[in-house]
């Protein structure tokens, strides 16, 4: 623990495998207001940058489409409610997060999913390990704007950036560290491949949580 005290995680992709659900909810508010579903790796292609983009890409003529708003409120709705039913930690991850604890890290969740959402599925998950869970709220704007993750360091104590690490699965998360000023570890199991990844010029990828604990 010389170089590093804490540990600012994004959520789905990265500690959190929940697309499915995502997929679902996605899929209701489409049915809801007469539009075609979407595939689970439609849906994966659509992530990333806040649930209104997601639902913007899921219709056909995206923030234009009539009644958008009520499309977007119906989606968040069904997802708040049923954001855990299929969804599951990475495998690995709840190992990772129980030794960081014992070993004194602090740790936390940014994402650019609805707050209260957020707050479920640590709630469900995480209580245990991660005090701090930022979604996207009209507070603060949503990645890659760093303001969450500087939020979540003060509420960490005030740990400064070069004491802290930032781990994620996305481009938006790789732009959201470097808007930080904070050094970034991409994971390839989560919703962007590998290759996709290795692109981005993130600097430094691993495959399982594992490494994470062995690089720190």
């Amino acid at each position: 623990m010389d170089k590093y005290n804490a540990v600012i995680f994004d959520l789905d992709g990265t500690l959190l495998d929940t697309l499915e659900d995502i997929t679902d909810a996605v899929n209701h508010a489409m049915q809801n207001a007469g539009y075609s579903v979407h595939s689970v790796a439609e849906v994966r292609s659509f992530v990333g940058n806040g649930i209104k983009k997601l639902i913007e890409r899921s219709l056909p003529q995206g923030a234009d489409t009539p009644g958008f708003d009520s499309i977007f409120n119906e989606f968040k709705q069904f997802y708040t409610a049923n954001c855990h039913i299929k969804t599951h930690p990475y495998p690995g991850i709840m190992e990772l997060l129980e030794r960081l604890h014992s070993d004194g890290y602090k740790l936390a969740i940014t994402s650019n999913k609805n707050q209260a959402a957020v707050t479920e599925l640590n709630n469900i998950y995480f209580a245990k390990y991660i005090s701090v869970a930022i979604g996207e709220n009209r507070h603060m704007p949503k990645k890659p704007a760093p303001d969450s993750v500087l939020s979540a360091l003060g509420q960490l104590g005030g740990c400064p950036v070069d004491r802290a690490l930032y781990v994620g699965d996305s481009d938006v998360d790789i732009k959201t560290a470097k808007n930080a000023c904070i050094k970034c570890i991409s994971v390839s199991w989560g919703f962007k491949d590998r290759q996709v990844l290795e692109k981005l010029n993130p600097g430094v990828i691993i495959d399982t949580p594992t490494e994470l604990y062995n690089y720190l």
